[in-house]
């Protein structure tokens, strides 16, 4: 069922999408089986070397099923976070706030350069 360039220009979208079905599960169907494949292998060498993938692993190896991955777990935060106030202004925009944690804003930058200190950006 391999086309050639022509057949592909030729064939109709449903000639296509069907042929692009077949080819996706014959690829999962062979990463499945080298799985499973290789799956035996271990247990054949670790039983050589008188011992078990259990054993060598800590748990049990996850069976090899097509289309699956292992499950992942995520780490959930406990902390609530939330949002700092602005412990500096902009004198000349007073929209223009800072919090004094993270990349210092370039209207700070240009403050500190034109002779002013933090303390006269505070907010009082």
């Amino acid at each position: 069922m391999l086309f050639t360039k022509s057949q592909l220009n030729k064939a109709s979208d449903k000639d296509l999408t069907q042929a692009a079905e077949a080819i996706k599960a014959e690829v999962t169907k062979r990463a499945s089986n080298s799985k499973a494949d290789l799956l035996k292998k271990l247990k054949k060498m670790a039983s050589d070397a008188g011992t078990s993938l259990e054993s060598l692993l800590g748990s049990k190896p996850v069976k090899a099923v097509a289309g699956t991955k292992a499950p992942r777990t995520k780490k959930v935060s406990t902390k609530v976070k939330t949002k700092v106030a602005p412990k500096y202004r902009n004198p000349a925009d007073a929209a223009q706030v800072w919090t004094g944690r993270g990349r210092q804003p370039l209207w700070v930058a240009a403050a500190l350069s034109a002779g002013q200190s933090m303390e006269s950006l505070l907010i009082k």
